[in-house]
This record gives structure tokens, C-alpha cells and sequence, in this order.
């Protein structure tokens, strides 16, 4: 079992910056690939970055990419996604996830996730 709880989602202007924490309780975490996804008002859920259980591959989607850096420590249980360069765009609840085995981007392969933490961008 993972209990993961996500931290650090606030208001921000766009261009600014915003580090999301992911603090998983449970000594499986070293064992998992954690995920993050977001969802915006009325929109699905969607992936945003994934990190594999030791922190040597990960992949992002389009649309963050240069902007965002997922990384994680074992030692700490924790995951973090580092936002720069915020567009009103990023406004969404953002959520870690966690599962078994490989990174995917595919939310429905994720067996754990956090209550999210919301993000929003001003223009």
C-alpha cells in the first residue's frame, strides 16, 4: 500500500514558478513509479510527467515539457515537480500517482493517488 499526499499548490502569476511535493508513506515507495496529472475545470485528467521507481527515466508531456522537472527522493519518500514558467493554462488540480513496474503515461495503470493540490495561474 502507498498513502500519498500532495503539497504546495497555490496561487501565481504566469512566469512564475511553483514546486509541488508528493510525500508517499508506505516502504513500497522505493519500489514504485509515481506519476503526476492534472485536471482542469471540465476537462479530463491528463498526464503531465512520470519518474521510474529510481529516478533514472522519466517522460513528460508535450505541453510542459522544458518547463517542468519531476524528480524524487527514496531516501525522503518523496516526489516533487518543479513548475517554471507558468502559463494560465497550468491552472488545474495536479495529482501524484503511484504504481508497480514501469513509468507509463496511462492514468488508468495507476493504483494509488493523492487527494491533489490545487495550482492556479493568473494572467
Amino acid at each position: 500500500q502507498v498513502h500519498l499526499v500532495e503539497s504546495g499548490g497555490r496561487l501565481v502569476q504566469a512566469g512564475g514558478s511553483l514546486r509541488l511535493s508528493c510525500a508517499a508513506s508506505g516502504r513500497a515507495f522505493s519500489s514504485v513509479a509515481m506519476g503526476w496529472f492534472r485536471q482542469a475545470p471540465g476537462k479530463e485528467r491528463e498526464f503531465v510527467t512520470a519518474i521510474s521507481w529510481s529516478g533514472g527515466s522519466s517522460d513528460y508531456a508535450d505541453s510542459v515539457k522544458g518547463r517542468f522537472t519531476v524528480s524524487r527522493d527514496n531516501a525522503k519518500n518523496t516526489v516533487y515537480l518543479q513548475m517554471n514558467s507558468l502559463k494560465p493554462e497550468d491552472t488545474a488540480v495536479y495529482y501524484c500517482a503511484a504504481k508497480f513496474g514501469l513509468l507509463t503515461k496511462d492514468l488508468t495503470r495507476y493504483a494509488y493517488w493523492g487527494q491533489g493540490t490545487q495550482v492556479t495561474v493568473s494572467s
